[in-house]
């Protein structure tokens, strides 16, 4: 199996990282336009070569694209088109997946390509924040299987196997109306927080000294790479923007209650927030484990 990686950062590099050492791997060639980001690759090993696009194409049996969601959605067709009347599969890892489901719904060679959302990641980005281990036992989605050749979709399933993942399927548009509650409202927090102490310590410098867990918790994801999210934004704009909408609201609600000094009010709706932990909570203890999970493939 020889593999290639298109992007070889943060979800790039981990990915090559746990394909090779559990043995998925024979050969793992990787693209990036980045040239600092490939020395690295190479230097550490994550890679055996560097290669243009078009020759890692021809070389390889799997192609990944781990870049931006709008580079992906770019790139996509042009991939589909060299790999047209081959075995050879192709597969994005990308956070969005309505607009570039849409792009090559009606390619020839549409069957060759998996869409995946691996639903991993840290608020890091580059090759020197590859980790090992970062999909176990988190969840993949797959969408749009149906479109997707049979053995083009074992090979990726098997992939995930390997990467100790959850499968998932789920149609691209509605894949994109969750992630923007689950995943892309919480970048936006983040950030706009971070920007709202940022500003106010201007005028108070000592503010971030008494930051505690909690801060630091909440504005993690503040760090996240503008150049990963920006598009994660714009592509799906429609689904961000009706969060926001409902966001807002909810900010505005506990704004007025504040005001009004409704202490009944506020304990209400903090009461009703909690609810989230005991839902989380159960899913948590709902899932089987792995020796279950394996008991039950068995059977």
């Amino acid at each position: 199996m020889t593999i290639t990686v298109i992007g070889v950062g943060l979800i790039g590099g981990s990915l090559i990282f746990d394909l090779r050492r559990r043995g998925f791997a024979d050969r793992i060639i990787g693209v990036d336009t980045n040239q600092h980001h490939r020395k690295i690759a190479l230097l550490c090993g994550y890679i055996d070569e560097q290669e243009t696009l078009e020759n890692a194409v021809d070389k390889s049996d799997l192609i990944l694209l781990t870049t931006p969601v709008n580079t992906n959605r770019r790139m996509l067709p042009g991939i589909l088109d060299r790999v047209y009347g081959t075995a050879k599969v192709v597969a994005d890892m990308g956070s969005t997946k309505g607009s570039i489901a849409r792009a090559v719904h009606d390619h020839p060679a549409r069957g060759r390509y998996v869409a995946v959302h691996p639903m991993a990641g840290t608020e890091h980005s580059g090759p020197l924040a590859t980790t090992g281990k970062l999909f176990d036992n988190k969840t993949a989605i797959i969408c749009d299987k149906q479109y997707s050749d049979t053995d083009a979709l074992q090979m990726v399933e098997e992939m995930l196997e390997v990467l100790n993942m959850k499968k998932v399927y789920m149609d691209a548009d509605d894949h994109d109306i969750h992630v923007a509650y689950i995943s892309h409202i919480s970048h936006i927090t983040s950030f706009a927080l971070a920007l709202s102490v940022l500003e106010k310590e201007q005028e108070a410098k000592n503010i971030l000294t008494l930051a505690g867990g909690g801060f630091e918790s909440t504005v993690r994801l503040a760090n996240s790479n503008a150049e990963t999210w920006a598009p994660i934004f714009l592509d799906n704009a429609t689904h961000v923007v009706e969060v926001l909408d409902t966001y807002v609201e909810k900010m505005l609600e506990f704004k007025r209650l504040i005001i009004e000094k409704d202490n009944e009010g506020l304990k209400e709706i903090i009461e009703e927030a909690n609810r989230i932990s005991a839902i989380l909570n159960y899913e948590c203890w709902t899932k089987p484990s792995k020796q279950q999970r394996t008991m039950n493939h068995e059977q």
